[in-house]
């Protein structure tokens, strides 16, 4: 696996009860799956040879992350390596203005977008679709970063301020109006059998998800379109592995698709305890053309809140048996020192109702975060 993130710490934890040999590229022996007891070779993401030391022992290369340069990928494939999922479908998720092209080609709803370079194709978009609007970078951004909401020109000449004209480095999208956020993970084999989890509903505040319910009380016709949609985005695009498909309900409760993660991904860690495979048992099987577990919930409801740094120091070491004295709870942490908007781990509940799961959750997590 390339990365060694908390993706990868709980993916190796699912490897361990496969009696499966999960080898990571780490960028530091302190990394969250070193310190997880993965075992490890150092490199970067950057290097074709730290890639390919560790490919070399492999039977198939998979990711917890996208930040990999994509000629790098075509390399490996091309010496012959087994890229799952393959560069041709990872670049989806590297590359937000190539998943708009290639998504709304397909038929797939998506926001109405262009590629900005500069303050005149800012104008010109602004003038189609109105004020505000959304700046993303093409590449890199995750947990709010690389995110813009630009509400006039000065914001935009600022962000744009430096960029070569002849360099679309920006995807610009309509400002939505929307109600609810979704997503949907699915995970597919190489030979294309797939499944399909329950949709989750996610909360943001500052571009970062701060919890999640599961399944998403949304109207039975959107979770059906959801998981629908989801399915076919994984056939077109050839994902194998786990794949979150991102989608806005917009105030007309249409669906509208908005990122991508071909990887175990953060909307998907209530599966842990939420249902009978869990995502990442579920990725390992998909990228070895293995069976699929069934995704059936084990409650009725789950509520997942992410613990996050705040600006205050954190003694999580006392704090954490506060947290699990409290029924139902279930912590994981991910070996990383809390800092501002940093995740630092999450905590799950199963619950006959979204809001009960979610109550509780919310308080034992306040009892790690919360200022003394």
């Amino acid at each position: 696996m390339v990365g060694a993130g908390q993706l990868a710490r709980m993916t190796h934890q699912a490897a361990v009860d496969l009696d499966i040999e999960l080898v990571v590229l780490a960028a530091s022996d302190e990394d969250s799956a070193v310190v997880g007891g993965a075992p490890y070779r150092l490199g970067s993401v950057a290097s074709l040879a730290d890639l390919e030391a560790v490919a070399s022992a492999a039977d198939v290369v998979t990711f917890d992350h996208e930040l990999v340069p994509t000629e790098n990928l075509v390399k490996l494939r091309r010496i012959g390596y087994r890229l799952e999922p393959t560069p041709s479908a990872l670049r989806l998720a590297q590359d937000k203005l190539e998943a708009r092209h290639v998504l709304s080609t397909a038929g797939f709803p998506t926001p109405a977008f262009e590629s900005i370079s500069s303050i005149s194709d800012a104008m010109a978009f602004t003038s189609e679709h109105g004020w505000p609007i959304v700046l993303k970078s093409r590449r890199g951004g995750y947990d709010g970063r690389g995110v813009h909401v630009v509400d006039n020109p000065g914001q935009l000449a600022s962000l744009l301020k430096g960029n070569p004209d002849e360099e679309a480095v920006w995807l610009a999208e309509e400002f939505v109006d929307i109600t609810a956020e979704l997503s949907v993970l699915i995970a597919r084999t190489p030979a294309g059998r797939s499944v399909v989890y329950p949709a989750v509903e996610t909360f943001q505040r500052e571009g970062i998800c701060r919890y999640l319910t599961m399944p998403a009380t949304q109207p039975l016709r959107i979770l059906e379109q959801a998981g629908q949609m989801a399915g076919s985005i994984a056939g077109t695009i050839g994902a194998t592995g786990m794949l979150a498909v991102e989608m806005f309900v917009t105030t007309g409760n249409d669906l509208l698709v908005n990122e991508l993660a071909l990887r175990p991904h953060n909307s998907g860690h209530a599966t842990i305890e939420a249902c009978v495979t869990s995502q990442f048992h579920q990725h390992l099987r998909a990228v070895l053309d293995w069976p699929l577990g069934s995704t059936s919930m084990r409650s009725n409801a789950a509520a997942t809140v992410n613990l996050i740094g705040e600006m205050h120091e954190l003694d999580i070491a006392a704090r954490l048996p506060q947290a699990l004295a409290i029924p139902g709870v279930h912590v994981h942490l991910y070996a990383k020192t809390p800092r501002p908007g940093r995740k630092f781990g999450h905590i799950t509940v199963l619950d006959d109702s979204a809001s009960g799961a979610l109550e509780t959750a919310k308080a034992a997590a306040e009892l790690i975060t919360k200022p003394r």
